[in-house]
């Protein structure tokens, strides 16, 4: 059987006239199957919501939200201290924003992935991670969520039977634990060593730490984002080497279809 992987990038990361992707959203919703659009509290804003989605659609491209911390000066990457009740209240807030877009354009949610350092807190944070998942079960049992393979996220999803997709980071460092290593700026990347690594990992299940251990790895999307530096060209490249290694791009939903 072929093999299937999703490709998502984060999308709509600006705010009014401000953006911080150097690269045209358009230009990579061409490349990618699926796209998490930001959705007002670490960036975005109605217009950029509504823009994003109609180009989902016009390039057929799975939706998903991407909802943070409200941390509009921080981008999302600074931990809040507050209450896993809060946090899940301020998810649904942005979800539903995302979704009421996807259904004026009629384009159905695919997936939600949270942002940055509410990324990074549900992966370590069970009781966060509980909260999460029994809403999403409320709201729609059939929403993936995007998590890492390692993370408590993941193993609630798994146990209360939730849909879940698992990441593989392509612009970023693992450590020996199988964790991204979260970085508030990235510098600019090879962007032929980053698909190699990529095609590696999906063929070999293996990625090189940032100590130069070998791990083995699971995953079914890889993510690559927007405001790294280089992005577009990082994406065309990472593309053009998943395409030539014999591997095919499609969205998070049919690649978890060819798995069941």
């Amino acid at each position: 059987m072929q093999k299937l992987i999703d490709l998502n990038c984060d999308m709509g990361e600006g705010f009014g006239h401000w953006t911080l992707s150097e690269a045209p959203d358009e230009d990579l919703m061409a490349l990618i199957s699926s796209a998490n659009i930001a959705a007002g509290f670490h960036a975005g804003d109605p217009n950029s919501i509504d823009r994003v989605v109609r180009l989902a659609k016009t390039y057929g491209v799975g939706l998903g939200a991407h909802p943070a911390y409200n941390d509009l000066q921080g981008f999302g990457r600074r931990f809040i201290d507050t209450s896993p009740e809060e946090l899940v209240n301020d998810i649904l807030y942005q979800v539903g924003a995302v979704r009421e877009f996807g259904r004026r354009h009629g384009v159905p949610l695919q997936h939600i992935k949270p942002h940055g350092a509410l990324y990074m807190e549900a992966a370590r944070n069970e009781t966060l991670s509980w909260k999460i998942v029994e809403t999403l079960r409320d709201m729609n049992a059939d929403t993936i969520l995007f998590c890492m393979d390692i993370s408590k996220t993941y193993e609630v999803a798994r146990k209360l039977g939730q849909p879940v997709v698992r990441e593989f980071y392509a612009d970023r460092d693992y450590g020996d634990d199988g964790s991204i290593v979260f970085k508030r700026k990235v510098q600019r990347l090879d962007p032929q060593a980053v698909a190699d690594k990529c095609v590696r990992a999906c063929l070999d299940g293996k990625v090189e730490t940032e100590t130069g251990k070998t791990i083995e790895i699971e995953f079914e999307s890889i993510c690559f984002h927007s405001d790294t530096p280089g992005a577009l060209e990082l994406g065309r490249t990472l593309r053009d080497g998943l395409t030539a290694a014999g591997i095919t791009i499609a969205p998070a939903a049919t690649v978890l279809q060819q798995a069941a």
